[in-house]
């Protein structure tokens, strides 16, 4: 199964773009759910909710929706391996597990996380103190581009998340890559000129082509044809552009929308 979807879905400027004039905030994900099976939660990178707020949103959606959870900035960027931190955000998921729609949790690690020894071990740490859960591992510097990272990953058993992103020197490349079984891919468009906060602009905004998508369309279904499920997630969300660029990949990929 291919699974497509954004990187989050409650934005102001989605509005009358994606989301029908007048929509009210509470609604938004209930419409997102029409159109796509899955989700990537982001705001828990930034602070974890109450339980409460993700039964919520659970039941705003279908049976058979699936999340995946981005894990707090204590852990990817301040690098905490405490674990009263992952103890915090497994009870935070505790009711998209319980509802069996919870589908496994992402690390994105910022480009100052380079491949050495101190951060190697980390991995382990998160790996320790996630138990048995899916993690998937996304990496932004391109010293982690080398085959003894999938080896580490497969060892671990997590998940590598795949990034179309700019080709800038030092970014991580578009390799694809599955380690747990499971494909995971997200695109976060590729705006040069603003990636470094040089241009004054969002760095996500950006809008793929459909050469641009076309050019990954033949690496998914070779990814999908050794996994088990692929998830594709469009963190581009400047005005709109991640749903429209998921809705067209879908098209490209030739998949059926949610029932």
């Amino acid at each position: 199964m291919i699974w497509i979807g954004t990187s989050g879905y409650s934005f102001d400027d989605w509005q009358g773009v994606f989301y029908p004039p007048g929509t009210r905030p509470g609604d938004r994900l209930s419409y997102y759910a029409h159109h796509f099976a899955a989700v990537e939660v982001n705001s828990t990178y930034y602070r974890l909710p109450h339980p409460i707020v993700l039964r919520k949103m659970e039941q705003k959606t279908p049976a058979g929706f699936r999340f995946l959870v981005k894990l707090h900035q204590d852990v990817t960027h301040k690098r905490s391996a405490e674990p009263e931190t992952f103890r915090s955000f497994l009870e935070v998921i505790a009711p998209l597990k319980d509802a069996g729609k919870y589908h496994g949790a992402l690390a994105q690690f910022p480009w100052a996380f380079h491949c050495n020894p101190e951060n190697l071990a980390h991995l382990e740490r998160i790996r320790e103190g996630m138990g048995d859960d899916p993690v998937f591992v996304e990496f932004r510097h391109d010293s982690w581009a080398r085959e003894e990272t999938f080896e580490t990953l497969r060892k671990l058993d997590l998940g590598f998340c795949s990034v179309d992103e700019p080709k800038l020197r030092g970014l991580f490349p578009p390799i694809v890559r599955e380690t747990n079984g499971i494909g995971y891919v997200r695109f976060h468009g590729r705006n040069e000129k603003n990636w470094w906060g040089r241009g004054g602009g969002d760095r996500y905004d950006y809008h793929y082509s459909d050469a641009e998508l076309l050019e990954w369309v033949d690496s998914i279904r070779e990814l999908g044809s050794r996994t088990t499920d692929t998830y594709l997630f469009f963190n581009n969300c400047h005005a709109g552009r991640a749903a429209r660029n998921a809705r067209r990949m879908s098209e490209l990929l030739d998949l059926e929308p949610p029932a």
